[in-house]
């Protein structure tokens, strides 16, 4: 299948996009890749399966390996590179490229904790609603501050918790079953070594 991402240019303003209901920065895009877009995107994505005989709820970098001196930095594919651009043409990181992709796969009722001492449900301020398609930006406070966590559930109930629910066009009360999701963390690592590391087994 051919890369529809050059067919299909288009420049967003990020300001209408503002989650007004939660801490700043949130924003949510609707949409931002097309369904002949997002197919393409699945079926490209599989190549991460080739690194795990399990496939689920764990994650593949790309772009780089992480390391304590800073990451040891690698040449993104070029069917991703060209969506990360995309992603960094918007401003997001300050005017500087995004370098490094989380790629997780979730089946329905899988989740992750929130890595907090208190459970999910007393540390939950607000949600996101993410449907097929979309893009949510996280900066400032929320992406330096707060802690996320996906419960582990096969459908979602749209409360006054969360927060792009308009967005979205859904009403309080509704229930949403869950399906496989492929998300695409996208992100700028500022500390990139630029040599590389050399590893080898323990004695």
């Amino acid at each position: 299948m051919a890369d529809p991402c050059s067919e299909r240019p288009k420049v967003w303003a990020m300001e209408p996009f503002r989650v007004a209901q939660s801490p700043p920065a949130a924003y949510y895009i609707p949409d931002f890749i097309s369904e002949e877009e997002e197919q393409y995107l699945w079926q490209q994505s599989c190549w991460c399966q080739e690194f795990s005989v399990v496939f689920v709820c764990r994650p593949h970098p790309a772009g780089g390996l992480p390391h304590p001196k800073g990451m040891v930095a690698e040449k993104l594919p070029p069917w991703l590179q060209r969506y990360v651009d995309r992603v960094s043409s918007l401003g997001v990181f300050g005017g500087k490229p995004a370098n490094h992709v989380l790629v997780n796969e979730y089946q329905p009722g899988q989740g992750i904790m929130n890595s907090a001492p208190q459970t999910q449900e007393e540390r939950h301020a607000f949600s996101f609603l993410l449907k097929p398609r979309s893009l949510l930006v996280l900066q400032d406070d929320l992406y330096v501050r707060y802690l996320h966590g996906i419960r582990p559930v096969a459908t979602d109930t749209v409360t006054q918790k969360v927060a792009n629910a308009s967005l979205c066009g859904c009403e309080f009360g509704d229930t949403l079953p869950r399906q496989t999701r492929v998300s695409l963390t996208i992100r700028h690592i500022p500390k990139v070594l630029k040599t590389s590391i050399i590893l080898g087994r323990r004695k």
